[in-house]
């Protein structure tokens, strides 16, 4: 019996590698420290109510900032793993089998475990507050995406230490992912991982649209809307469109691997191609959803600090719809060199350098935004600083990708790679970093250390030059993505060694954001409402803001409403009247998203190792969660006024 066990141990948790072993004992060491801390401080009940069953958009948005932060320091380990492996010639550090588990968890950590959840996070932070609503448009399925989402990266995450990792790449095209090539559970984990947060984030998609159609406040037409919700706007749509296809994509692979189909074998009449059709259908698409939203933060980012209006309002709406729009007709430009022919080739050229045009348009909108205005620059109008020099470095470089006959010697060499860390470290990471400190004293009533700040970022900005300047010779030189090791005598070993203490130093721009973020909470700096002289609607409410968010529903006349606002009671105008208080109607919290979540957890994990018995539970726990809602009319409550009063006076004293 013994026996058997040491065998079944050996074959469930992934042995023999030093790292994998210091990961272990960081993972108890860390779960130990938790449970300790909340049995210590009695907290085990406060994270029930307060959190997990919470449908408070503010508090789904803070828990998704918080797993994103955590999936960035997962995501950022696994690249100076192989930075460090790639450091010097011949470098042994890193086994090949080993490396490839990285580069594929590296790619899908970051793109759907770090980007999307931060994005997310934001849209639950900002939108609501800045179309004047109290909640989403729908409470409970916003928390049922974000723990769809938590589920699915917990189970991706696992395979690092039970079972193994996936390493067929971060988009897993067949034969790599089929059973002949990846016979072991990792691409399992990763098809489970991804179709389960893959859920949660068409839902939010949903949710998202139509809390913005329909739950703006009176006034507030289309055209009037914040320029970050129309790119969240443009973001969910081109989501609801995508993820669909990557859910089908994702399940046919599943069934190729399960039940022994040839949707993408060869031998067995499937084709290969088709998978990598599909996949990018999603993936180029996916590239957008990220990026759309940053450029809705850069834009109130630089209208605030230069205290002017953003210029061209009307062609950055259009340049954020069309930029949705033709999103999905890019995709082959990704297999340029796999015999699709000169006319398909020609024609995703077309359509690449085409969308380049609208992107470009905002890079002038900006900039023509800060013509002569009144500029100040704190932590984050630098971050929008940073981004407009990188990010047309990027937009330059993809162009030159575009170019069919060109992309032969391109593709798939460290020229790509650094065009898409330029375009998604320059784009999307500076974007959402912006965000995040604009917004952090709306979301916790305190400010930021600036000083700390501007030390990250300057870690952050040269050591991104540092790390892929450097990669875009290497591509020019021949170097190939994927490859774990080289020799002495291909000349790459400088320019490596370059990129390598590049990446290191980004790593302690992130330690310096950690260090701000713990500075600033020990000695907090208690924030106005409105310590930016902002523009919208989020500023005329308390720091942080209150449960309902708007006491009495805003009203919106202009673009720029509280801005408008402000410049007319300075010049001696009256305040707008404020309607009489009424009881306010308020979701109530649910345990439902959480029990539903840890069920398709079950699900996912029973069929990656093929064991029904917690597979056919989980379904079951699946379908009596959603029965049990469906007959549940116990959902809402309302705010008495009294109540309201005393939340109003309790916060606009303590500013």
């Amino acid at each position: 019996m013994w026996d058997n066990i040491k065998d079944f141990a050996s074959d469930f948790f992934v042995t023999g590698d030093p790292l994998i072993y210091g990961a272990d004992v960081a993972i108890v060491l860390t779960v130990v420290a938790i449970v300790s801390a909340l049995s210590m401080f009695k907290k085990w009940k406060w994270l029930w109510s307060e959190w997990i069953t919470s449908v408070d958009h503010k508090k789904i948005g803070i828990m998704y900032v918080i797993a994103s932060l955590l999936m960035l320091f997962r995501g950022g380990m696994d690249a100076l793993l192989m930075r460090t492996q790639l450091a010097v010639p011949n470098m042994e550090f890193l086994s090949p089998e080993h490396y490839n588990a990285i580069f594929t968890t590296h790619g899908v950590i970051m793109i759907l475990f770090m980007a999307m959840p931060l994005m997310f996070g934001l849209f639950n932070l900002v939108v609501p507050l800045m179309i004047g609503a109290r909640d989403v448009a729908y409470p409970f399925l916003n928390s049922l995406s974000f723990w769809l989402f938590f589920f699915g990266a917990m189970l991706f995450n696992m395979s690092f230490v039970i079972g193994g990792s996936p390493d067929a790449g971060w988009l897993a095209y067949p034969p790599l992912s089929e059973m002949s090539h990846s016979p072991g559970v990792g691409q399992d984990f990763y098809i489970w991982g991804i179709q389960i947060s893959g859920i949660g984030s068409l839902m939010t998609g949903i949710n998202f649209i139509v809390t913005i159609l329909k739950m703006r406040a009176p006034g507030m037409k289309l055209m009037k809307m914040p320029m970050f919700v129309w790119s969240v706007l443009s973001s969910c749509l081109t989501i609801i469109l995508a993820f669909p296809i990557l859910t089908v994509t994702l399940a046919l692979l599943f069934i190729d691997r399960y039940l022994g189909a040839h949707f993408f074998t060869l031998d067995g009449g499937g084709n290969p191609m088709m998978y990598i059709n599909l996949i990018w259908m999603w993936g180029h698409p996916e590239v957008y959803i990220v990026i759309l939203p940053a450029f809705g933060i850069f834009s109130e980012v630089v209208a605030t600090f230069s205290k002017k209006r953003l210029f061209g309002y009307k062609s950055m709406v259009f340049a954020l719809m069309s930029i949705s729009l033709f999103s999905f007709f890019t995709w082959a430009h990704h297999f340029f060199t796999m015999g699709s022919g000169a006319d398909v080739n020609a024609f995703f050229a077309i359509t690449t350098m085409l969308i380049a045009i609208p992107t470009g348009v905002k890079v002038f909108n900006w900039l023509f935004t800060m013509f002569r205005g009144r500029l100040s620059f704190p932590t984050p109008m630098l971050w929008m600083l940073g981004f407009i020099p990188c990010f047309v470095v990027g937009g330059m470089t993809g162009v030159l990708l575009s170019v069919a006959p060109a992309d032969f010697q391109f593709h798939n060499s460290y020229f790509l790679i650094a065009h898409f860390h330029q375009v998604l470290i320059g784009g999307v990471a500076f974007g959402y970093f912006a965000g995040l400190y604009y917004w952090w004293p709306k979301v916790f009533g305190f400010k930021l250390n600036e000083k700390l700040g501007k030390w990250a970022f300057w870690l952050w900005n040269i050591g991104f030059y540092v790390c892929f300047m450097p990669q875009y010779v290497l591509g020019l030189m021949g170097m190939t993505r994927r490859v774990s090791s080289y020799g002495w005598d291909k000349g790459w070993f400088e320019l490596n060694l370059t990129s390598t203490i590049g990446g290191f130093l980004m790593g302690i721009g992130f330690l310096f954001q950690v260090w701000q973020i713990l500075h600033s909470i020990k000695f907090m700096e208690k924030a106005p409402a409105d310590p930016w002289d902002g523009r919208t609607l989020e500023w005329t409410i308390p720091s942080p803001a209150p449960m309902y968010n708007f006491a009495t529903t805003p009203s919106v006349e202009e673009k720029d409403d509280w801005w408008v606002e402000k410049q007319r009671i300075a010049a001696g105008g009256a305040p707008k009247p404020k309607p009489a208080l009424e009881p306010i109607h308020m979701p109530k919290n649910s345990a439902i998203p959480f029990l539903m979540s840890a069920c398709w957890f079950m699900v996912g994990f029973g069929f990656v190792f093929d064991w029904l018995f917690i597979a056919i539970p989980g379904l079951v726990g699946v379908a009596g969660c959603m029965l049990y809602h469906s007959f549940n009319y116990d959902t809402d409550y309302y705010i008495p006024v009294d109540e309201i009063k005393r939340t109003e006076a309790a916060a606009r004293g303590a500013v």
